[in-house]
């Protein structure tokens, strides 16, 4: 199976459509109500229903997933009749295989009842119509990828004393995303060089003013990833700093990364992610440790991506 253990919930929908091939005096009768072994619509509707809630039971690959709605419309045509499945979840993969083991069921279920009549009845085309949610919803595009810094706050990692196993994390996943690195920064556990350097690299030091765009300038970075220094010693300094240099907040990201961290470590806690925007630069504190930055990663993305179509008036 895929493991779908990083990804985060979101409300995920799905249809799908298929249909039997009949002749127009079986879709009178059951439109009458005259099929021998009862009404097809309701044994249809039922079994469709049935079948999405146990489709990881027919597919191999297939997870189990809570199914938080399920519907099954049966369309009498001429020759035709057209059956619908609709399912929707708040979950970590999309409902693609549910909605279409449901109309298969109920497809099924209504080629048994018919069969007996020996009329001409075949199953037809089965298909994905649409589906939403997940990280396809999310998707920003820009003209040109964002320019991004990675700055590593660890007097140990500058020295090259400890290997940077959260700054390998941070790149290797921007590599995926409509991001390029631009910047990659050591600096110590010195409040005053890591707002220094972070006032560099949103293009605006003390005193100026933003740009009448609305930005701070061609040299500012659109992404600042501040790595380590999170927890609680003294030593810790990244979340104050961050708020010091920044305008603007965003409470909304330290609050999601920390939720998912938590869900899979309780060591989390113990960790201050916080992001800030100093002009149209965003400042995001991620933990030191690969896993921590990693999860952090995981958290923020595509969502993340948003924020710079908001702040650029689209």
């Amino acid at each position: 199976m895929i493991d779908i253990s990083h990804k985060r919930s979101s409300l995920r929908y799905a249809k799908a459509s298929g249909y039997l091939v009949a002749t127009p005096e079986i879709t009178d009768m059951i439109r009458e109500g005259k099929i021998p072994k009862g009404d097809v619509r309701s044994v249809a509707r039922s079994a469709g229903i049935q079948a999405a809630k146990r489709a990881s039971e027919w597919i191999v690959f297939c997870h189990s997933m809570p199914v938080d709605w399920v519907e099954v419309h049966m369309e009498l045509e001429k020759e035709r009749i057209v059956f619908t499945a609709e399912v929707r979840s708040v979950w970590k993969t999309g409902m693609e295989m549910e909605a279409m083991t449901a109309v298969s069921a109920a497809l099924l279920n209504a080629y048994d009842m018919l069969k007996p009549l020996k009329e001409d009845v075949s199953i037809g085309e089965i298909r994905l119509v649409e589906k939403s949610g997940g990280k396809s919803d999310m998707s920003d595009r820009f003209e040109e990828p964002l320019k991004a810094a990675v700055v590593v706050v660890s007097a140990a990692k500058k020295q090259g004393k400890r290997a940077d196993r959260a700054g390998e994390v941070i790149r290797a996943f921007l590599a995926d995303q409509p991001v390029s690195v631009a910047e990659d920064i050591y600096v110590a556990e010195q409040p005053d060089r890591l707002a220094e350097t972070l006032k560099q690299l949103s293009g605006r030091s003390d005193g100026e003013r933003d740009d009448a765009a609305g930005g701070a300038g061609s040299s500012a970075m659109d992404l600042v990833f501040v790595c380590g220094a999170t927890g609680p010693t003294a030593d810790d300094i990244t979340p104050q700093v961050i708020r010091e240099v920044s305008d603007k907040l965003v409470p909304g990201m330290g609050e999601a990364m920390r939720s998912y961290g938590y869900q899979r470590t309780p060591f989390a806690m113990l960790s201050e992610q916080i992001a800030g925007l100093r002009g149209n630069t965003l400042m995001i504190a991620l933990p030191g440790s690969r896993r921590g930055a990693e999860e952090s990663m995981n958290a923020l993305f595509p969502g993340v991506l948003h924020i710079f179509r908001m702040l650029r008036g689209k």
